[in-house]
């Protein structure tokens, strides 16, 4: 196929893969198409309950890769690439939002977003303690101010990795 852009590649490898990986008791986090270094990769972020390790990145490997040849959507040579979502796991759906509440987090839009929170002025990033998803928006908590971010204008959005919590919980 000639003229599949990045995001078409994303959004069909996803439709593709998503109803396998739920039957096979996996949760499809996310979709990368990249270039770097004159190759391609289709980076697929994988998870389920429990975490995954190693040989469940292995195993949906070796189911995914013949689907994605069969449906032959994705016309350069390229790498497959399995793994978890790790500590910074991408946030992508409302569910997502809804299920790392209370965890903290960075979130980017696609441009200045006005009137996110009372009294604040247009940005387009916030990093604070996510509070959750609700009618359309991510709600971010950044230093005692609750922001609300449209969905449909974000980005990026991924947990941040809190090393001082994380040594808190050790002691």
């Amino acid at each position: 196929m000639t003229g599949v852009g990045q995001e078409s590649v994303v959004e069909r490898a996803r439709r593709v893969l998503e109803p396998v990986l739920v039957r096979d008791g996996y949760e499809l986090v996310e979709v990368e198409w990249i270039r770097g270094g004159g190759r391609f990769t289709l980076r697929v972020f994988i998870d389920k309950a429990g975490g995954v390790n190693i040989d469940d990145c292995q195993l949906v490997s070796r189911t995914i890769e013949p689907i994605l040849d069969v449906e032959d959507f994705i016309e350069p040579a390229y790498d497959l690439e399995v793994s978890s979502p790790g500590l910074d796991r991408p946030l992508r759906t409302p569910e997502h939002f809804s299920r790392y509440s209370g965890q903290r987090v960075q979130v980017k839009a696609y441009g200045p977003i006005a009137g996110t929170a009372e009294g604040s002025s247009p940005r387009k990033s916030w990093t604070g303690k996510l509070e959750g998803f609700a009618d359309g928006a991510v709600l971010v908590d950044v230093d005692g101010v609750l922001h609300r971010i449209p969905h449909d204008q974000i980005a990026k959005a991924h947990l941040e990795y809190d090393v001082d919590a994380d040594l808190r919980r050790k002691d």
